[in-house]
């Protein structure tokens, strides 16, 4: 896994180099960014995201260089992480470590395969298509539509606690999603809280995929995480920070958010 001993590969200057984002792409007609549809067998409430282009990826952390240019089609994401109560109305169990925090926390402490029987069962409930979201698309997500943002929502360190649970206000634990404020999309807890488990391979060049919906390597051995959590510091919960674990592995800061892609 990549998490241990990350802050040897945060430069010193974290600032974000500063670039122009390239027009986004149209919605298609009569679908707003920033519009939700909900989910009816679990009641997730997903929000639409306009497609574009950006500069993803940071110059001042190893594994994200170098920045580059990528373009996401729209897809609509889920507004707040998978919670405690949604994952036991599909799945007739709750995992998670921190029960204590209800059912309208994060669910945790769930592998990537275990994610994928959920989302597998979800659909088969639902008959919707729904996944995880591709690294590209979370990033884009993360940063209010590929916005130059250091953190979902902001680029004031000072403006963090307003944004996002980790580790200096966390108190050790999950906290209910949707308390701190969202993103410019409308997204909560991008930044914070638990990882999001996303649907790549991962790969340390990922700046080798293509331009257009990059979709990481057609195979590996871990996959990505994505987002902080609550037990991450300041640098550990950037939008570019990304990490790696094997598909088997749970931990009780690594959740999940589902992306819905539009038809």
């Amino acid at each position: 896994m990549i998490r241990a001993g990350f802050s040897a590969m945060v430069a010193l200057s974290l600032s974000f180099p500063a670039f122009a984002a390239e027009p986004a792409v149209a919605p298609p007609a009569a679908v707003a960014e920033g519009k939700t549809v909900i989910d009816q067998t679990t009641g997730m409430e997903f929000v639409f995201v306009n497609g574009g282009c950006y500069q993803m990826g940071s110059n001042n952390i190893d594994n994200t260089k170098p920045v580059h240019p990528v373009c996401v089609s729209a897809f609509s994401m889920g507004k707040t992480e998978v919670t405690q109560a949604q994952w036991a109305k599909v799945m007739g169990n709750n995992p998670s470590r921190f029960k204590q925090c209800g059912p309208e926390c994060p669910v945790e402490y769930v592998s990537w395969n275990e994610a994928q029987h959920f989302i597998k069962k979800l659909n088969s409930l639902s008959g919707k298509q729904y996944r995880m979201p591709t690294e590209a698309e979370w990033e884009y997500a993360a940063r209010s539509g590929g916005k130059n943002e250091q953190w979902a929502g902001t680029n004031d360190q000072k403006q963090l606690n307003s944004f996002a649970w980790y580790k200096d206000n966390s108190g050790e634990t999950t906290h209910k999603v949707a308390l701190k404020m969202p993103n410019g999309l409308g997204l909560y807890d991008m930044t914070g809280n638990v990882d999001e488990w996303c649907r790549d391979w991962y790969h340390e060049a990922y700046n080798a995929s293509p331009k257009d919906n990059p979709s990481g390597p057609g195979n590996g051995k871990e996959r990505v995480l994505r987002g902080g959590s609550w037990v991450g510091t300041v640098d550990e919960a950037r939008a570019a920070m990304r990490y790696s674990y094997t598909p088997d592995d749970r931990y009780d800061y690594a959740g999940l958010r589902l992306v819905l892609p539009a038809r």
